[in-house]
Parts: C-alpha cells; sequence; structure tokens
C-alpha cells in the first residue's frame, strides 16, 4: 500500500482560530512525529494564540498571523502578508493540512504548490474553486457527535495514518520561565489549589457569578486554596470582581494577571479545575489535571474534556446544545444559570477523591516496592 508519508519531507499544519481550538490541534502534529521522525512539520496559527503551542516537542516552527497588521494600514498589510508568503514558500511543503474553513488555507495550497494538501468538507466551501485547491477532502458527522480532536486527526487517517489511543492527547508546555514568573507572583504554594476560572470571551457560556462565589467559598472552607482567574478582558474582569465581592472567605485573585503559560504552569499544579466552556478548561486536559467542566450551549461530545479525569455539569434543557448567543441573544443561558450548585461541589468532591484515593494507592505500591528491595551487603 502506498504510503505518501514516507515520501513527504516537510508539512505545514494550518489553524486560524481562538486558543482552544489551537490546543486542540496539538495530538495532529504528535502523531505524525511519533510515526514519521523525519518530518519537519510547521504551524501557522494566529500570534495571539502562540502560547498553544509553543514548545510542542514535534513542531519544528510556527508562523503566525497577527491579527492588528490590518490596522498598519494597507501598505504594511502587504509587505507583511508577501514576507509571510515568502517565508512559507521557502519551506517547500510537500503536505498542507488545513484545519478550518478559512479561505487563506485554499490560497495557500494553491501558492505553496504541495504535492498534497487536506481540508475537511464543509457546507459553505462548494465551490470549484475551494474544492480544486486541496487533493484530498474528509467528512466528518454533524450534529456534536465527535470530538474535535477526531475531527482533526480524521485527516491524518484519511491520507492512511490512524493514531492509537494514548497518542491523541492534548499537548501543553507550561515552559521552566513560566513556572517560576508564576512562583514571583503566587510565592510558593503549599495548599492543595482548586483553580477557578469561571469567564469565556463568550459570555453566553459562563455561569452565575453568586453561585460561582459559592462554590469557592465551599471549598475555601474545606482547606483548599482557591485561585480565581480570568483573561484580562474587561468584561471577564467586571464578572471576576462580582465573584470576589460575593465570596465569604478569602481567595487568591489572579484575574487578569496571568500570561496563558503562567496560567498553564498554575493549572499543572492544581488539583482541580473548575470552569466552563473555555481555554483553560482544554489546558487542564492537556495538563491532566481533573476538571468540572459546565456546559449550556456548546456541545460537550465535540468540545468537552479530552482524556483527563473528568465530570461534566449540564442540565436537561430538549434544546441544547443549540450554539446561540444566549436565549433570545441575551448572552444569558437559562440552561446553565439553572445549573445547581450542588451538582457542582458533589463532582468536584468525587473527583478530589478519586485523586486522593490514587495518590493512597501509588503510594502503597511504592511502600510494597520499597520494602521488597534487599540492601546489597
Amino acid at each position: 500500500m502506498y504510503d505518501l508519508f514516507e515520501c513527504t519531507r516537510r508539512v505545514l499544519v494550518i489553524k486560524l482560530r481562538h486558543h482552544g481550538d489551537v490546543l486542540l490541534s496539538s495530538p495532529v502534529f504528535q502523531v505524525l512525529k511519533n510515526h514519521y521522525p523525519h518530518l519537519e512539520i510547521d504551524a501557522l496559527i494566529y500570534q495571539d494564540t502562540a502560547a498553544m503551542l509553543s514548545r510542542h516537542p514535534a513542531i519544528n516552527q510556527i508562523f503566525f498571523i497577527d491579527k492588528n497588521w490590518k490596522q498598519q494600514g494597507n501598505l504594511a498589510l502587504l509587505q507583511k502578508e508577501w514576507r509571510l508568503a515568502k517565508q512559507l514558500k521557502a519551506r517547500r511543503y510537500d503536505l498542507v493540512i488545513h484545519l478550518t474553513e478559512n479561505w487563506r488555507g485554499a490560497w495557500l495550497a494553491r501558492l505553496l504548490k504541495p504535492k498534497y494538501a487536506v481540508v475537511r468538507r464543509y457546507p459553505k466551501r462548494r465551490s470549484s474553486w475551494w474544492l480544486h485547491s486541496f487533493s484530498h477532502h474528509y467528512s466528518a458527522p454533524g450534529g456534536n457527535q465527535r470530538h474535535m480532536v477526531e475531527i482533526h486527526l480524521d485527516a491524518l487517517r484519511h491520507l492512511g495514518l490512524h493514531p492509537a489511543q494514548p497518542e491523541r492527547r492534548l499537548v501543553l508546555v507550561p515552559g521552566l520561565e513560566a513556572e517560576q514568573s508564576l512562583q514571583a507572583k503566587t510565592g510558593v504554594i503549599e495548599q492543595p489549589l482548586i483553580v477557578i476560572h469561571p469567564t469565556s470571551r463568550w459570555f453566553f457560556k459562563c455561569w452565575n457569578a453568586n453561585k460561582v462565589a459559592e462554590v469557592a467559598d465551599h471549598f475555601a472552607n474545606q482547606g483548599y486554596l482557591v485561585a480565581l482567574t480570568a483573561a484580562p478582558e474587561a468584561r471577564e474582569m467586571e464578572m471576576a470582581e462580582r465573584i470576589l465581592s460575593a465570596v465569604r472567605l478569602p481567595v487568591m485573585d489572579l484575574a487578569g494577571q496571568l500570561t496563558l503559560k503562567e496560567l498553564a504552569a498554575l493549572i499543572q499544579q492544581a488539583k482541580l479545575l473548575i470552569g466552563v466552556d473555555s481555554a483553560p478548561m482544554h489546558m487542564a486536559s492537556a495538563l491532566q489535571t481533573p476538571t468540572v467542566a459546565l456546559f449550556g450551549p456548546s456541545g460537550e461530545h465535540e468540545w468537552g474534556p479530552w482524556m483527563n479525569p473528568a465530570r461534566i455539569i449540564t442540565t436537561r434543557h430538549t434544546c441544547r446544545p443549540c450554539g446561540q448567543d444566549g436565549c433570545g441573544n441575551s448572552k444569558v443561558s437559562d440552561c446553565l444559570m439553572e445549573i445547581e450548585i450542588d451538582a457542582v461541589v458533589k463532582a468536584a468532591v468525587e473527583l478530589l477523591s478519586d485523586d486522593e484515593g490514587a495518590l493512597r494507592t501509588h503510594a502503597k505500591r511504592m511502600s510494597i516496592e520499597m520494602a521488597s528491595i534487599r540492601p546489597v551487603s
């Protein structure tokens, strides 16, 4: 059987989306490198999502598109686009893997002229020009039936590469620099840590601020150090302020204060993350941090926690997941607001108990192994 990867030297993977979406593409790079170590694999992403893939062990080079280029005038935009095109052209790619419906992927497939270019079939991309920009097209089921990680990996399956289950994990490397800068901001964290990230760039995915405060108080009362995080964006910071004004016990306020890499380092230390459908939830999956994820209008089958200990909390609204910008486009989703505090606390306690049980089992196994070692005379 013909193996196109054997005669491929350089691969470009294009993922022009938001932070969480980019992180969900990380297994594609690792699977390619695992099976074909000779490959040089590059990524093309937006500049602001760089932290999601930087330090990825399977990526050779990362090329960026800065969304701010448009604000610098048409001439500057043209110059930067031309420079990027020249850099990509010089790489002489044999394979382009385009993981979104962004028109740029089709333009680049035509400009770079790789031997092969693969893309998913999209209902809105049926023009002859789009279809003939790629050599391979693959289908994915609709209706929130398949996780986005698997949909990304379907691009490889379509080309004959079938990844094993363990290598489908997300890959995220916080890095020593981020760990050190985080410690400079927080000090040494000695208490068991729970991170609560209640916000998303899409506010229709957010829970009730007062309920978040109640959950934070519950675990602070149990002796956990609760850290509240949020992006440094006005609406997210406003929600964080509402939560902080409602809590009765002290929490660590890190809202708007961390870089993405520092947030990753914090989540890596945590016993648990509690949050909604947002990038930090995916970061927790990559870092194997147990997660309680609240889902409303978005679909957990497509976007939920991936291959880490997790509990997904939803309500039984027959209309979800609808993907709407809140009920009546109000940016407030009833299916999320009606989630009970007790359901979230119960799920969190279960995950914390499972983690403690695993630690006890590991300690017991280690003590048995140590006891069986005889000193050398």
